[in-house]
């Protein structure tokens, strides 16, 4: 992030395609490629290199055959978004009449541009701890709210859900003592720090309620594991919104508290805790890691699962029945949110709300469009009954056959 938008790509020797910095990187629209053996020995200064963040190849020094192949790869890709461009304005409305509300990820201003020309429904997940990682030092509360009001602006109305502090695990501040845990990822991260240090998570409740003035708002809470720890962030945010109210600053037309599903036992939560949540977004990334007991950070394991395991996505509908049965709305935010074939099994399975990176929208648009969510579901529960691991290949079988 010091570095700035002149980045034009990143390859590394190590690292992971799940970690905090990979989604920087993708907020940023910076190509970056992980596991380039030998890439800082072999390369010298002003060699030309090629980057290819779709397939995860690196070029270095290429040849004309290469080059030229790259670069008409390029023009082949501007067609598409020339293509997805066009349906912009249309709904993800699929082809047994089921719309599919489709928001975009965002947590830096930069990111803001890109919700109208990306044909999102607003924003499923401000994620504010980018503003305190790209500083030296703890962000003032007048300074998020300035932050969060101009959000806001851009939004022009569409909803924009701020999620609270998520740090920990692999998003250390430069200025926070780091913590020494043999496992950061299941270790004091997210919400378990803002409700033992309540000053950062009070003074952001602060911020957004001033941001807001007066308009909608929306806060969630990340890492949440159960009802209790729900209950004690959300009573958090109403005293801020009582002291907020008595010294002068208007109360949000509308106020609402949701949480993110990250863990498998927040699925398990009392009725209670489905009932009070005004909404719930499940975080895919992380849910996959601690179902799979899989580190999304370590390449050895983290390929090893797929989001289309038929167990997976039966856990993913016992999800969609508990929120229906309660009315609470449900979303989808993560990494595959963005990829249309599980983009579209989400959407088989009874998610109307998913969350992606901008440039998803319209690749993912696309497909939904084209696909009857009936005919795919009895794809996906033919598989399951066949006793399939994953249900990826019956899946494949059904969206090949889709109309153009």
């Amino acid at each position: 992030m010091e570095y700035g938008r002149p980045l034009r790509g990143v390859v590394l020797e190590d690292g992971s395609v799940g970690s905090h910095a990979a989604i920087v990187a993708r907020a940023l629209a910076i190509p970056l490629v992980i596991h380039a053996e030998r890439i800082a020995s072999e390369a010298l200064n002003g060699d030309a290199i090629l980057v290819d963040g779709d397939q995860g190849i690196v070029h270095l020094r290429p040849e004309e055959t290469v080059a030229t192949a790259f670069r008409d790869k390029i023009a082949m890709q501007a067609k598409a978004q020339e293509r997805y461009a066009g349906l912009r304005e249309l709904p993800a409305t699929t082809r047994c009449n089921k719309t599919i509300s489709l928001s975009m990820n965002a947590g830096l201003m930069a990111d803001l541009p890109s919700l109208e020309g990306s044909g999102a429904d607003g924003v499923g997940l401000f994620r504010t701890e980018l503003q305190f990682l790209v500083r030296n030092r703890m962000p003032k509360r007048d300074e998020l709210a300035r932050i969060y009001a101009r959000v806001m602006d851009a939004a022009k109305g569409r909803p924009v859900a701020f999620r609270t502090l998520d740090i920990g695990s692999d998003k250390v501040l430069p200025y926070m003592k780091p913590q020494d845990e043999p496992n950061p990822a299941m270790g004091w991260r997210a919400i378990r720090v803002g409700l033992d240090k309540p000053g950062v998570l009070r003074m952001q409740a602060q911020a957004l309620i001033r941001a807001a003035n007066g308009r909608a708002l929306t806060v969630m809470f990340p890492f949440i594991t159960e009802h209790a720890e729900f209950v004690a962030a959300r009573e958090h945010v109403l005293a801020q919104l009582d002291r907020e109210v008595r010294l002068g600053w208007p109360a949000p037309a509308t106020l609402r508290i949701g949480a993110m599903l990250e863990t498998p036992s927040l699925a398990f939560a009392p009725r209670a805790f489905f009932e009070l949540a005004d909404f719930v977004s499940i975080g895919g990334n992380d849910l996959k890691q601690f179902f799979f007991a899989a580190d999304r950070e370590n390449e050895r394991v983290r390929k090893r699962y797929d989001v289309l395991n038929a167990s997976f996505l039966q856990f993913i509908e016992r999800i969609v029945e508990r929120c229906a049965d309660t009315g609470t709305p449900l979303s989808f935010c993560g990494e595959d949110a963005g990829r249309p074939v599980e983009a579209a099994c989400l959407a088989a399975v009874g998610l109307r709300m998913l969350s992606m990176r901008p440039a998803s929208i319209g690749p993912v648009k696309s497909l939904l469009r084209r696909v009857d969510l009936g005919a795919l579901y009895d794809a996906i529960e033919g598989a399951r009954a066949a006793g399939a691991e994953t249900v990826r290949p019956a899946v494949m079988a059904c969206l090949s056959a889709l109309p153009e």
